[in-house]
């Protein structure tokens, strides 16, 4: 009989400590932020961008590794700029954000005075934040005065991994209605702001809507409001103007592209075991294992994410259409690469009786007629300037 005692069971490996092996044992994992929720429910099918995430890997580091850096993020100069319209904005117990805050979306409610809440939300850790601004946000609502929650901490699940987001601010009107304030510093001129930069605070507003209703539904008499508050320089000075913003349009489709995502454990349980995107591993193993997690890349993916430049060159080594655009990969239906869509319209090969392969080879047709009339037509005017030349005498 043996001395040693008998082996245990191998206990299962949880998703916790599968994602921890996959950044490395040793790598702290990335928090998610609303810029990259944001970013992340733009791009549903991707399901490299879901795990990495999920995982918490930096891809910043990862894209340097893979030889595809990506510069993202704003200068110095922007952030100390920012950083200090903020502190202008919310100085002095916060009284000019929740007068604007009252300007714009508080009708009907007494002015906020000098007993405006403003409760501590330290606390240890993200997850010690959320309790406490869940709590701060729970006392406020009973109390039914005005509170502004300065840099509150929320959580949204996303993908089946927690999601810690840090909004500019949080107000609670007396009535028990919650509003995001999203402060910038570019500027508000006679009243509007760049488009593109308001649909991007937008779309991060809706992300922190999302959250805050998962608090709510837990509390009697506390509403999330839809109208979110944009604040911003006034002009070409440093005075605060703001603007009221309707999110429901974002905060819809950033639901349904959210709840669209792939779960993190299934790509997670899809990996070969010891694959790994540690930072300490060599460039031709961290390929390897990034090119086993299925990418959808699009253009649109270079002002989003750290991995673009290297998931776009592999895009294009392979011939996939997406690296011509959404759009396009959309109208091409069942023809998923370059040379596929050409071969199409060069000859119409493709699946039997596809649609797509056959209105490319008539559209070929069609293109090769008109390109055959112009020749045409162009020698026909050439001859015929040639003969009025030599008709005319010298």
């Amino acid at each position: 009989m043996s001395s040693y005692p008998p082996s245990s069971p191998a206990q299962p490996t949880t998703l916790r400590q599968r994602l921890a092996g996959l950044r490395g044992p040793a790598v702290p994992p990335r928090p998610l932020d609303a810029r990259a929720l944001a970013a992340l429910a733009a791009n549903p099918g991707c399901g490299r961008r879901t795990l990495l995430d999920g995982a918490g890997v930096d891809k910043t580091v990862l894209a340097s590794a893979l030889g595809s850096p990506a510069a993202f993020g704003q200068s110095q100069f922007a952030i100390v700029r920012g950083n200090s319209f903020e502190a202008k904005v919310k100085g002095d117990g916060g009284a000019e954000l929740l007068r604007l805050v009252h300007e714009h979306l508080g009708a009907g409610a007494e002015p906020p005075g000098r007993g405006a809440l403003v409760p501590d939300l330290a606390a240890a850790g993200p997850e010690g934040r959320a309790a406490r601004t869940a709590l701060a946000l729970r006392e406020a609502t009973a109390a039914g005065t005005w509170t502004l929650l300065d840099h509150p901490m929320l959580a949204l699940e996303v993908a089946g991994s927690p999601a810690y987001l840090e909004p500019d601010a949080v107000v609670v009107h007396p009535d028990g209605r919650w509003t995001v304030v999203e402060i910038k510093s570019f500027p508000m001129i006679d009243g509007s702001a760049d488009s593109a930069k308001v649909g991007a605070a937008a779309r991060q507003a809706a992300v922190y809507v999302l959250a805050l209703e998962k608090t709510a539904r837990k509390l009697t008499g506390a509403e999330v409001g839809h109208t979110v508050l944009l604040v911003c320089p006034k002009d070409f000075s440093n005075l605060p103007t703001a603007s009221a913003v309707d999110v429901r349009r974002e905060r819809s489709v950033t639901l349904r592209q959210l709840e669209r995502l792939t779960r993190v454990d299934e790509l997670a349980a899809a990996l070969p075991e010891g694959l790994s995107f540690d930072p300490e591993r060599t460039a031709e193993e961290l390929a390897e294992a990034v090119a086993a997690v299925d990418a959808s890349y699009a253009p649109e993916c270079l002002a989003a994410c750290e991995l673009a430049f290297h998931c776009r060159e592999r895009a294009r080594a392979a011939g996939e259409v997406t690296s011509l655009g959404r759009s396009v990969r959309g109208e091409l239906g069942s023809l998923t690469t370059i040379e596929a869509a050409l071969a199409a319209a060069a000859a119409g090969a493709g699946p039997e009786g596809d649609p797509t392969a056959e209105a490319l080879h008539h559209a070929a047709r069609l293109r090769a007629e008109a390109l055959r009339s112009a020749e045409a037509l162009r020698s026909a005017e050439a001859l015929r300037s040639a003969e009025e030349g030599a008709a005319c005498p010298s």
